[in-house]
């Protein structure tokens, strides 16, 4: 089902874009994903808003903290107890960013460290359960964790989550899916070499697009710069590049609807 009004606990269910210059990445995604901003009309949200694909809201699009150097998509997980999940975190060896937090009416937020260095965000459903459309063009489709650690990250995502972690030997190399009830909810594989060695651990956003080559060429258009083009995957053909202010997201288009 690709309109969604809930998630089970332990799933992706939003990601959000949090930029050094939200009128200009705006411009980009609108320019490149077809995507339309609205910023929340309210001084107490701190400049959040949304990125829609005609009424659905698909993404969120935050004011980068001070002293950011670049651009980056979050990855946030359902969950249905917010402090119980931080508690979780610590005792796994993660550290809590950002302690549970009421975001208006709309849910709980906490924030997260986990060993491997990767952030990543639990969100507990107010009357924002996530992405209103996911997995068809143009919506969030999958969260993959690009890391430096497998074997630390094996350990404690399981343990904050419940996922089941399940192998796969893939070209070019093991990749593992995470599961939640038997159903894959979303990806590790180990850092490439050819990052920049400064490059932490993150979490890789991916969007479901209709044309793959036309969406690659409309980012480098735009000024995206290519880090894969065209590359074929089981799930389908994808790209992955890095916006004009920094923050990496991939492109896919997908053989298959789920």
């Amino acid at each position: 089902m690709s309109r969604r009004s809930e998630y089970a606990p332990g799933v992706p269910c939003w990601v959000d874009l949090s930029s050094t210059d939200v009128g200009a990445s705006a411009r980009f995604y609108e320019e490149v994903l077809g995507w339309r901003a609205e910023t929340i009309d309210d001084p107490a949200a701190g400049g959040y808003g949304m990125f829609l694909h005609g009424d659905r809201k698909v993404a969120g699009l935050v004011p980068a903290m001070a002293g950011q150097p670049v651009s980056t998509w979050d990855t946030f997980v359902a969950t249905d107890d917010a402090e119980a999940l931080a508690d979780r975190v610590r005792q796994a060896g993660g550290t809590v960013a950002m302690k549970p937090t009421q975001v208006f009416e709309h849910g709980i937020v906490t924030v997260f460290r986990a060993p491997d260095g990767s952030f990543a965000a639990g969100w507990q459903a107010g009357d924002h359960p996530g992405a209103e459309l996911v997995n068809e063009p143009v919506s969030f489709c999958w969260s993959e964790l690009v890391t430096r650690d497998l074997p630390a990250a094996e350990t404690f995502y399981p343990a904050v989550f419940g996922w089941d972690p399940r192998p796969l030997e893939t070209p070019p190399g093991k990749y593992t899916e995470w599961h939640v009830g038997g159903h894959a909810v979303g990806g590790m594989l180990e850092m490439d070499p050819g990052y920049p060695a400064a490059t932490p651990s993150f979490w890789m956003t991916y969007v479901a697009v209709a044309d793959l080559d036309a969406t690659t060429a409309a980012a480098e258009r735009a000024g995206a710069r290519m880090l894969v083009s065209g590359v074929d995957a089981t799930p389908g053909r994808f790209s992955a590049f890095t916006d004009p202010h920094g923050a990496t997201i991939s492109i896919i288009q997908l053989h298959e609807i789920s």
